[in-house]
Parts: structure tokens; C-alpha cells; sequence
């Protein structure tokens, strides 16, 4: 199966993921060396009572195609409705896209949003308000060289910060690319995700710093460790301290999770039977779902997965069919159904969406194009309603005739559920106070 998950996609503004994201190696948003990573420290949690250990949130980087997928209008012209038609799924009066074949046969346990909307129909711009709450203070195209006090923390952030870790494994991880521009904003490096820069779909695949260094055995990593507490010691006698001294304890978490079996164990997708590997798919979406479950059990609080190629302004619907929807649809639905057999779903959390939905109206490569105002959002688990649609679009699927639930209500509503007290508020480093979300409000249809 043909797998469009490239790290060197272009979406149409010319940028491609890797520039988009190039702060994520800045060591201001992510994709931070290990010892930086490991500087989350754990602090009390919300003051409300959690039903969600964790969340996998997965970004269908690019826009997918609400219209062709979850919402489809069979009554509406050709130019709209497209070239798929809806089927019947599990649960009795809900139609989904047929390219959504594994879907259909779960859709008792996970909820279908058609009324999501917001006002930014650009990528890197659109995912940084989608992932933080507020529209980006740069415009689309130009993340990069963003001084990180100018940027708002994103949900995996926040959620590392106010919940913070649960086991040997780093509370906030994102793979194989981060999931867009934020990172963890005016919070800094120690709140930033661990990003695994390799795919796990890859037969070599292996999890950049944990494992030595070429040529560094156990003897010498012991000395070197030696080294560096003599190191320390010196410090306390006189040498500088502020900075210092704090790296010193990320070294030393950096060098827990190096030496962790736990941690080893968790990342090591390859003890995954084969039947359970093809079950998600040899796909990189498929391989990122697998080991997002590994994470949750051994720990992590926030796996964010990106997923791209969905910007389909040319051939919309050979890409869905043939490249995009089928390796989503069986890791999707495998995914959800494996976290319900494990009795796993009811405390983790899964969302799915992309930073926009699509056109309506087809264009002249037979292409949608952009189309914030109206789009899908799948729910699973974590206290969420299962075998709900919530909302509802017009004819042609372009807006929301039910109430439109925005950005913050999302987000709200994920912290809700995550036990994150959402009326909370930071101060960035020059002293301006910041809700952590700024208006709306708890889905109260999407709760069990």
C-alpha cells in the first residue's frame, strides 16, 4: 500500500514540514536533545478529577476532506458531493464515506463532530491555533526564527506541565515530526516535547538517545557518568551555579531514561507480535498508533501523531482513496479497537483531525481546497460519548447549522477531561498574563 507520509512534503505554501517546524530544533519547541527534554518536572494536578490518563491526539496534517469522509451530501450537485458515496456503519442512521470501510464497523465506539469551525485557512498558522488556543502572532510560512516568549504553549505542553509524567517514559511525546509550530511557547525548553525523529515503520527503527553512543560501552558511559557528578561536586565548592546547576538535573533524568528498561521497553515496537504489527498497518500511521498504545501503557500523559499528506488541491480523490483514507482508516479503527479489548479506552483519550476541512465545491484539477469554517472532529474513549454525532453541516457541507463549536471549546473540553483546570492562567516571561484558554466552553453533548 502506498504510504504518503513523506518528511519532505510541501504543502501549497511551498514550505515544506522540516522548515515549517525548524524551531523544533532550536531547542525552543521541540525536538530538544535529551538532557533539555528532560527538564519536565511533575507538579500537582488540576483541581478536576480526571477521566482521561492520557490522549493520543492524532493532526491529519494538511486538511483532510470532511466531505468525502464523515460528512458526505449525496443530494448535493456533482461538484460537490464528489465521487463516494456514503454506507452504513454500526450504529443504526449514521453513514460515513465507503473509503471509511474499518470505521464502519466501529462507529459504536467513537464519536463523529460535524460542526467544528474557525477562521484561519492556512497550515502552519491554522495548526498553531488549533494546538494552542490562539491565533499565531506570525504569519503563515514564517514559524521559523519565532523568539519562543512571541509563541503560545501547545495542548501537549500544558498538559506535561499541569499533569506531568506517570512512569519511566517522557509525559509529552510527538512523532515522527512534531505536530506543528508552538511547541511549548513562552513556557520553554523544559516543557517541550520528546520528538521520535524516526519512523516506526522503518525495519531499523530506533529511538534516537536511548541507546550509547558508537563506541561508548558500559564501562565508559559509567566513567563519563562518574565524571560528570565530580563535576557537580566542584560546582557546589564555587563554580557558576543558576543554569548549571539546573542542567545538572536534566542531565541526570536524561541519563535515568538512557539507563531505564522501562523506558527501553516502552519504545521498542518490535516486540509487537507480527499479527498485531499488520493489524495497524505497515504504514507510518499505522506504526505511530501501535507504539502511541505502548506509550500510554507505560505512562506517557500527551502522544501527538502527524500524519500528512492531506493538502489535496489536485486529484482530491484518488489521494483519499488510494493513498491517504485506507492506511487511516484500518490504523484508526485498529487502534480503538485495541485499547477497548486491552480495557484501555475508557481512560484514554483519542482525537482526530487536521488543522482545516476541504472545499466544498470541487476545483478544476479536481482538487478541494482550503476550508476552515466547516470540518469533522473524531472523538474516541477517555470519557467521551461513544456512537454520537454531535452537530451537523448544511446541504453542501460548508458550515454548521447546529451550534459551531470552536478551538477553545476543544480544547476546553480536553482538559476537561484530562483534569486540567482550563480557567487557569500563566504569566509569560515579561510578566502578561495568559488564560490558558481563552473563552469557550465544555462540550457537555461529547460527555458521557
Amino acid at each position: 500500500m502506498l504510504d504518503l507520509h513523506l518528511k519532505t512534503h510541501r504543502c501549497c505554501d511551498g514550505v515544506t514540514r522540516r522548515q515549517a517546524l525548524h524551531l523544533g530544533s532550536t531547542g525552543l519547541l521541540g525536538g530538544l536533545t535529551l538532557p533539555d527534554l528532560l527538564a519536565m518536572e511533575s507538579i500537582a494536578p488540576g483541581l478536576v478529577k480526571p477521566k482521561a490518563k492520557a490522549c493520543i491526539f492524532i493532526m491529519l496534517e494538511g486538511g483532510p476532506s470532511h466531505i468525502d469522509m464523515w460528512d458526505l451530501k449525496p443530494h448535493a450537485p456533482p461538484e460537490i458531493r464528489g465521487a463516494f458515496h456514503p454506507i452504513s456503519t454500526k450504529v443504526p442512521g449514521t453513514q460515513i464515506g465507503n473509503i471509511l470501510p474499518h470505521c464502519a464497523k466501529i462507529t459504536d465506539k467513537f464519536s463523529i463532530m460535524r460542526s467544528h469551525s474557525h477562521g484561519d485557512n492556512a497550515h502552519q498558522t491554522g495548526r498553531h491555533w488549533v494546538l494552542t488556543g490562539y491565533p499565531p502572532s506570525f504569519p503563515d510560512g514564517q514559524a521559523k526564527g519565532m523568539p519562543f516568549n512571541e509563541l503560545y504553549p501547545s495542548i501537549g505542553s500544558i498538559i506535561a506541565r499541569e499533569i506531568g509524567g506517570n512512569g519511566a517514559v517522557p509525559p509529552y511525546v510527538e512523532m515522527p515530526n512534531p505536530l506543528g509550530p508552538g511547541g511549548p511557547g513562552f513556557f520553554g525548553p523544559k516543557y517541550a516535547p520528546f520528538t521520535i525523529e524516526t519512523d516506526p515503520v522503518q525495519p531499523d527503527f530506533e529511538v534516537r538517545d536511548l541507546t550509547l553512543g558508537k563506541g561508548i560501552d558500559d564501562q565508559r558511559f559509567q566513567r563519563r557518568r562518574q565524571l560528570l557528578k565530580s563535576a557537580e561536586q566542584l560546582g557546589a565548592s564555587g563554580l557558576p551555579t543558576g543554569r548549571a546547576k539546573a542542567m545538572s538535573t536534566f542531565y541526570e533524568k536524561a541519563i535515568d531514561l538512557v539507563t531505564s528498561p522501562q523506558a527501553k521497553k516502552a519504545f521498542r515496537i518490535q516486540d509487537e507480535p507480527k499479527k498485531t504489527r499488520d493489524r495497524y498497518g505497515l504504514t507510518s500511521i499505522g506504526q505511530c498508533s501501535l507504539l502511541a498504545r505502548r506509550l500510554v501503557e507505560a505512562g506517557c500523559r500527551f502522544i501527538g501523531i502527524d500524519h500528512g499528506s492531506w493538502d489535496t488541491h489536485v486529484d482530491n480523490f484518488t489521494s483519499h482513496e488510494k493513498a491517504l483514507v485506507p492506511p487511516t482508516d484500518l490504523a484508526f479503527s485498529a487502534l480503538i479497537n485495541d485499547l477497548d479489548e486491552r480495557g484501555m479506552l475508557e481512560e484514554t483519550l483519542v482525537v482526530m483531525m487536521g488543522e482545516m476541512g476541504r472545499t466544498p465545491k470541487i476545483n478544476k484539477d479536481a482538487g478541494r481546497d482550503h476550508w476552515s469554517q466547516c470540518q469533522s472532529v473524531i472523538f474516541a474513549g477517555g470519557g467521551t460519548q461513544p456512537g454520537s454525532v454531535i452537530g451537523a453541516s448544511d446541504k453542501t457541507a460548508s458550515l454548521p447549522t447546529t451550534t459551531p463549536y470552536g478551538i477553545q471549546d476543544l480544547l476546553r473540553t480536553i482538559f476537561h477531561l484530562m483534569g486540567v483546570n482550563s480557567d487557569k492562567s500563566f504569566q509569560t516571561p515579561l510578566g502578561r498574563p495568559v488564560p490558558l484558554v481563552n473563552g469557550g466552553k465544555i462540550i457537555q453533548e461529547l460527555l458521557v
